[in-house]
C-alpha cells in the first residue's frame, strides 16, 4: 500500500477515455502495463496494489506530476475550472508508446466499447497469455507479432478497414528498426511529424499518442467532443469566419485542427494536454 498526499482518483483516470485495456472488478482495477499485470484500487489516500514495484504505479500513474501547480497553470476560465472541480485527481496515464500507437490507429472513428473489443481480440489472438488472481489476460502483441500476422488474421479482430493501417506500421517499424522511445526526445512538432508517417495516423491520432505516451503535455487532441468544447465555449477566440466554417461541417480541415492546438497551446501553456483532457471528459460526461 502507497499513501500519496497530491490529488489522485483512479476511477476518473481510467474511465476518461485515454486507456482502453482496463477493468474494474469489483474495487479493483485490473490492467496490463507492458509486461506486467496488476491490479490496484484507492482507499481515500492509499493506492494498494498488487503484481508490480511502487515505481512502475508511480510512473504509470504520473504520480510526480504536480497536479495542483497544473491545474493552477490551466485554470484560465470558468468553463474548464468547472471541469478541474468535478474531476479532481483525473491524470494523465504514461502509456508504452506502441501499444498507444496501436490502440488509436484503431480508435478512428469507433466508440470506446468497441475499440476495447478490437484491442482485446488483437491481444487474445496474438498477446502472450498471463494468468493473475485466477483470470487470464494478455499482453499487448509485440511490433513482430502483428508484422508477420496477415491481413486476414487482424480482420477476423474486428479492425476492419484499420488492419491495413496496422499491418503495414507494424512492417514499418520492424523493418526500419524505428524506436518510437526516440521521438521523445523531439520538438513536439518534429515528434508529430515523424508519427504523421505512419499508416493511419493523422493529426488526432499523432497528437493522441504525443499526448499520452511520449511526454508532450503541449499535445492537444482534438475530436467531436473537443471541437464541440472549442465551438460553444471558446468560439471568441477564434475569427468569426472560421468558426462559421468549423459549425458548417461536422470534420476538420488539416488546417483547423492545426489552429484549433494553436490556440490551446497559446491558451492553456504547456500543460495544454492535461486541459484537453478535463474538457473532453466534461463534454462527454454532460450529454
Amino acid at each position: 500500500m502507497m499513501r500519496f498526499d497530491g490529488p489522485v482518483d483512479l476511477n476518473f483516470s481510467l474511465r476518461c477515455g485515454q486507456v482502453f485495456r482496463w477493468k474494474k472488478i469489483g474495487e479493483w482495477w485490473y490492467g496490463v502495463v507492458g509486461q506486467n499485470v496488476l491490479k490496484i484500487k484507492q482507499c481515500g489516500a492509499n493506492l494498494e496494489f498488487d503484481g508490480v514495484s511502487e515505481g512502475l504505479v508511480r510512473n504509470y500513474f504520473r504520480l510526480n506530476d504536480d497536479l495542483i501547480q497544473i491545474g493552477q497553470c490551466i485554470a484560465k476560465d470558468a468553463y474548464i475550472r468547472k471541469a478541474l472541480k468535478r474531476f479532481k485527481g483525473l491524470r494523465l496515464v504514461r502509456q508504452e508508446p506502441w501499444e498507444c500507437l496501436i490502440g488509436f490507429i484503431c480508435s478512428t472513428y469507433k466508440n470506446i466499447a468497441a475499440i476495447e473489443l478490437m484491442l482485446q481480440k488483437l491481444s487474445i489472438k496474438f498477446g502472450e497469455k498471463r494468468i493473475f488472481d485466477c483470470l487470464d489476460f494478455y499482453l499487448f502483441p509485440t511490433v513482430d507479432n502483428l508484422a508477420d500476422a496477415s491481413e486476414k488474421d487482424l480482420l477476423d479482430c474486428g479492425l476492419g478497414y484499420r488492419a491495413k493501417y496496422v499491418l503495414t506500421t507494424a512492417k514499418n517499424i520492424r523493418d526500419q528498426n524505428i524506436s518510437l522511445e526516440k521521438l521523445k526526445s523531439l520538438y513536439y512538432l518534429d515528434a508529430r511529424k515523424m508519427l504523421l508517417d505512419f499508416a493511419g495516423v493523422g493529426l488526432k491520432v499523432a497528437d493522441c499518442v504525443l499526448l499520452f505516451s511520449l511526454e508532450k503535455t503541449e499535445a492537444f487532441p482534438v475530436d467531436v467532443w473537443v471541437k464541440r468544447v472549442i465551438l460553444n465555449h471558446y468560439a471568441k477566440k477564434f475569427p468569426s469566419d472560421l468558426v462559421y466554417k468549423m459549425r458548417r461541417h461536422s470534420s476538420l480541415s488539416n488546417s483547423e485542427y492545426v489552429k484549433i492546438g494553436e490556440f490551446a497551446r497559446s491558451y492553456f501553456g504547456v500543460y495544454a494536454g492535461y486541459a484537453q483532457e478535463y474538457l473532453y471528459h466534461f463534454e462527454r460526461t454532460q450529454c
